[in-house]
Parts: structure tokens; sequence; C-alpha cells
């Protein structure tokens, strides 16, 4: 709340006609009214007294009309000091966060194989090639193996060998779909994601 004004002219202008009358205000609001020729702050409580003994004398004015130009001097918030046993848990609390932030970031991170250019390097990565082109070669057996079923099974349904290739194509289609579906939902588990 505000404590004290900082006077505007409209104030002064009105305390200088007050002081030229002093026969119509008290002794003690003259005396403070002196004093605010020379502040340039005026309390709360004496612009409202101020305020009532102009309007006892005739001066029909409000309080908000005679600070209309003067500005607020609003006390300073003092924040309280910090509880060092708080500061401690919080800085703690984010220590272990932005740990298991940094562990989830890095889960997928091995240090074992920062060696490039080792045999074991070399080991590893033939290894993994391997491991794609059994999985293409698989890919590409089910895919055709289902075409061939399907091409021959469709002989005791249809007699024209262009429905028989549609239907063939329709089941290696449905067979490689699935197959690569199985095989996305394989590498999202090797590579840890959910």
């Amino acid at each position: 709340m505000a404590s004290s004004f900082t006077l505007g002219r409209k104030f002064r202008e009105r305390v200088k006609g007050l002081l030229e009358n002093e026969s119509r205000t008290s002794p003690s609001l003259s005396e403070q009214l002196q004093a605010l020729k020379e502040q340039p702050n005026i309390s709360f409580k004496t612009a409202r007294k101020l305020q009532k003994c102009l309007q006892e004398n005739g001066y029909p004015v409000y309080l908000h009309e005679l600070l209309e130009d003067s500005t607020l001097n609003l006390p300073k918030v003092e924040l309280p000091p910090r509880n060092p046993q708080l500061v401690a848990r919080l800085e703690k609390i984010k220590a272990k966060l932005a740990n298991e932030e940094y562990m989830r970031i890095t889960r997928n991170v091995n240090p074992q194989e920062v060696s490039h250019g080792s045999l074991a390097d070399i080991g590893r990565q033939v290894r993994s090639v391997k491991a794609v082109v059994v999985t293409v070669f698989n890919f590409l057996v089910t895919v055709a193996a289902s075409f061939a079923c399907a091409y021959l099974g469709s002989q005791y349904i249809f007699t024209e060998t262009a429905a028989r290739i549609i239907s063939a194509v329709i089941a290696a289609s449905v067979v490689g779909l699935a197959e690569l579906y199985i095989l996305v939902r394989t590498v999202e588990g090797d590579m840890g994601e959910p």
C-alpha cells in the first residue's frame, strides 16, 4: 500500500493557497504544510488531513484530484531469506533430475564402442551386415514363397492366368506388409525405442 506521494504541481498550488489563508487552517496542519514546502514527499495521512480541511473550508475537492499529477512511493518488498535446508534439498532434487535426464539421453550410448578401427570393431560390423543380409534374404524368400503358393493354389479357383497372378500378387503384398511390420518392430526393440 502507498505510504507517501511525490508532490505534483496541482497539490503545491493548493498548499500555497491554504498557507495564504492561514486563518482557515488549524495550527497543526499549517505546520505540516510549511514543512511540505521544503519536502518533495507527503505522507498519505497528511494528504487526507489537507483534503478534509479543504472540504471543511468550502473547497469542493477530492483526494484523487489533489494527487492527480503526484506519483506514489511504494515501499520496497523485502523477501524473507531462503531456508538453507530448503535450498539444499532443491539443489539435490535438481541434480537428481539432471542425472536422470542424462541417463535417459545416453542409455543407447556404449562407451566400449569408442575404439574404431580395431579388429573387434571389424568383426562387429561384419556380424551387423550379416544380420541385415539374412533379414533381407528372409524377407524376399517369404514374399516369393507366398506368391508361389498363392499362384499354385489359385489354379483350383481361377482358370485364367491373369486372375491367378492378381490373386498371387495380393497375397504376396499382404505377407510382405506383415513381414515389414514385424521387421520394424524388431528393429525398434533393438534400438531401445518403446
